[in-house]
């Protein structure tokens, strides 16, 4: 089943879409990735659905990429007596290690990383920003904040920490579980939450042993100060919007979706654009326009993939936002602007062997308007640094591993196929120009370009090009 879309649609499964035919359903409308919410979902549903999903793969008979996103450190406030208390601009307002039920004046912060870290001047977000504290007195065990801005607090509600850099990693004790759980599952991509910085990588790696690739979440601004240095340990990057436009001024976002993106284009690393894209459609069968506009913004920035969370988990019309959402990528990519835009974003390639061919590999395909680049690849690298050029001709992936090519469903523009590896270079030129011929990348006649490491089977090794014909049964000519 070909895709003609290049940006990648990473769908959130839940309440209204947890059954195998509604998965199926989505992923006929355009899904290419589905995304499993650790935050509300336990081991045993977890499992269910990964089979779900593995069920409507076999099916489709082309290769789907699951997502685990883990929940992170959720911080909040205690209860109240009265479960909410309304509060006066330019009160006084306490948090505390007092675990009594809270009133006007004070409640129980049962975080005491916050009550160690938070400094006089540090602002404290309660509610998504609904209600803005800043803290003029600490003594390690309590906060004594001035209210800033908004009057109503409630029970159990979050606290974000924009100016706080907490002394603690971002894998919970439950992420922790969670993490075993969705690695013994089979997951393809785990998402962290919350990461601050590189070192927030470390212990999931270690959890993971390459079982499944890491993608931070940007959401803090600690992270987008240290970027740089989590990109490079991070094997994806995703813009996570919501919490990102609670602890930064909510003007600045854009900006830094623009940042993300093309920090990650550069370094090479998938990235995807998250949250709110298409938020109307929880309840209306039709998007706004602005939100028709956010999600074009995405794509001609080069994004890898746009993201629906409650639109598809828990929203009226999940198959009618998928679709909504493909609609919209699909006009985009035809638009006489997209190719020009995205190629004044390309980055120079590094000096490596890989880039080179993946450069040479491009402005062959361009110019001699061949009809595909089709990448050998063991590791799923290969791909990936053939999708980092941005071709304007489909890439297709080919790999002997099922586990890549579900890794690699999450890349721009390719199109990932599981064949066994080739047994010398004329079985790999034929193989490489059938599947381009039964995938309907071409017809008899039409050329390809194929970039392989030579010796075969040789990981991180891609050093040659072919040009190929496409025979009268799909076999392939040099």
């Amino acid at each position: 089943m070909r895709r003609i879309r290049k940006v990648k649609i990473l769908a959130t499964i839940g309440p209204a879409s947890s059954d195998e035919a509604m998965i199926a359903k989505l992923f006929d409308a355009g899904a290419d990735v589905f995304r499993i919410n650790m935050s509300h979902t336990d081991h045993d549903l977890m499992r269910t659905l990964v089979g779900r999903i593995r069920s409507v793969e076999g099916k489709a008979g082309r290769p789907i990429g699951i997502l685990a996103d883990l929940q992170g450190p959720k911080l909040r406030v205690g209860k109240f007596k009265n479960t909410s208390e309304e509060l006066t601009v330019g009160q006084t307002f306490t948090l505390d290690d007092n675990p009594e039920p809270g009133d006007a004046r004070r409640v129980h912060l049962p975080h005491p990383e916050i009550l160690l870290a938070v400094e006089p001047g540090d602002r404290l977000l309660i509610d998504d920003g609904k209600l803005a504290l800043k803290a003029v007195k600490t003594d390690k065990r309590s906060i004594e904040c001035v209210v800033v801005a908004g009057t109503k607090i409630s029970d159990k509600k979050g606290v974000s920490l924009p100016d706080t850099d907490l002394p603690v990693g971002a894998l919970t004790e439950k992420d922790r579980k969670d993490l075993d759980a969705v690695l013994e599952a089979g997951v393809d991509w785990v998402a962290l939450s919350f990461i601050q910085r590189p070192e927030d990588l470390a212990e999931a790696r270690k959890i993971a042993r390459g079982r499944a690739l890491l993608m931070s979440k940007i959401e803090k601004p600690q992270a987008v100060t240290r970027l740089a240095e989590i990109i490079e340990l991070s094997d994806a990057l995703m813009v996570a919007r919501g919490d990102l436009g609670v602890e930064m001024p909510i003007e600045a976002v854009p900006g830094i979706q623009k940042q993300i993106t093309r920090a990650a284009r550069r370094a090479g690393k998938p990235v995807v654009v998250a949250t709110q894209m298409l938020e109307s459609m929880i309840t209306a069968p039709v998007p706004t326009r602005a939100e028709v506009s956010d999600v074009s913004i995405a794509v001609f920035e080069g994004a890898d993939a746009i993201m629906l969370s409650a639109e598809s988990a828990a929203g009226q019309y999940p198959v009618e936002a998928v679709s909504m959402m493909h609609r919209i990528a699909q006009q985009v990519e035809k638009d006489p602007l997209y190719p020009s835009i995205i190629n004044a974003q390309r980055s120079e390639p590094e000096a490596t062997g890989a880039d080179a061919i993946s450069l040479a590999a491009r402005e062959i395909a361009e110019t001699l308007k061949l009809s595909a680049i089709i990448c050998y690849t063991a590791s799923g690298t290969t791909g990936i640094r053939a999708a980092r050029e941005r071709p304007q001709v489909p890439v297709i992936a080919l790999s002997p591993i099922l586990a890549t090519a579900r890794r690699l469903s999450l890349l721009w523009g390719t199109h990932c196929v599981v064949t066994p590896d080739a047994s010398d270079l004329d079985d790999m030129v034929d193989r490489a120009c059938r599947i381009a011929f039964d995938e309907q990348f071409g017809r008899p006649g039409d050329r390809v370009i194929i970039t392989a490491g030579v010796p075969l089977r040789t990981p991180g090794a891609t050093n040659m090009l072919r040009i190929a014909y496409i025979g009268s049964e799909g076999t392939g000519s040099a």
